[in-house]
């Protein structure tokens, strides 16, 4: 009998980093969580996802309602904000980093936003397995970690096979949006997204507009400070075309 596996067969898109986190930080996880953290069955890792497992948005939201998920959420500032804006929808983050689930959970009590549910967990899993499909309405990717060294390329998010891994979780006629302020990780998406049968543009020319839904953050104004432009894309699922 074979030993069992404990590491994935797939470079995953982030670092754990481990730190210790403020006081207010460990108390969101004991009293925030039980309302804004969804329990995930693991696999092989940490962060993994169990195969098996299924998502109910139903049931965690207490509602149907239309869902937004945000991968990469990071300290929550965009997703807190749009949560806050948009009572009728609900929100998903995804998010791997404890400190910054900590932050977004704090933000969300404060803004009052009960829409509003976080992962910890490999966003990949999640949006091939975990969510039902055709579940979301909108998937958000914001300033995805570049993986700039030409070495580590292979481990950013938006390679080949996450335009379908996406289109399975949006619905007919949902949208991906993403920003980066990384020249060729830009036109690295660009092209990877454009070659998926699943999406079809949802812009005209080069690059999408600014979303004006998402929030200016310090991490985008730092971007810009340091003279890198910010592209967008927007892309959309194809109706009817699911296996």
């Amino acid at each position: 009998m074979s030993e069992p596996r404990t590491f994935r067969d797939e470079p995953v898109s982030f670092v754990r980093r481990s730190g210790r986190m403020s006081e207010a930080q460990e108390r969101a996880f004991v009293e925030l969580a039980p309302h804004y953290l969804v329990d995930v069955p693991r696999d092989v890792a940490w962060t993994s996802v169990h195969p098996e497992a299924r998502f109910d948005p139903a049931a965690r939201y207490g509602r149907e309602a239309a869902l937004v998920v945000e991968i990469g959420s990071g300290q929550g500032h965009a997703i807190v904000a749009a949560a806050a804006a948009r009572p009728d929808t609900d929100f998903l983050a995804v998010e791997v980093f404890r400190a910054g689930l900590a932050r977004t959970m704090l933000d969300a009590d404060r803004a009052g936003a009960r829409n509003l549910r976080l992962m910890e967990a490999n966003a990949p899993e999640v949006l091939s397995s975990f969510l039902p499909e055709g579940a979301a309405d909108e998937v958000w990717v914001f300033f995805p970690d570049p993986w700039h060294k030409k070495r580590h390329t292979k481990r950013r998010l938006v390679r080949q096979g996450f335009g379908a891994t996406a289109g399975r979780a949006l619905r007919d006629g949902g949208l991906l949006r993403l920003a980066t302020d990384w020249e060729d990780y830009a036109l690295q998406m660009r092209e990877v997204l454009d070659a998926e049968p699943d999406l079809e543009r949802a812009f005209d020319g080069e690059w999408a507009e600014r979303f004006d839904g998402r929030v200016m953050t310090a991490f985008e104004r730092k971007g810009i400070a340091k003279g890198r432009a910010i592209r967008d894309l927007v892309y959309r699922r194809v109706t009817g075309v699911r296996d």
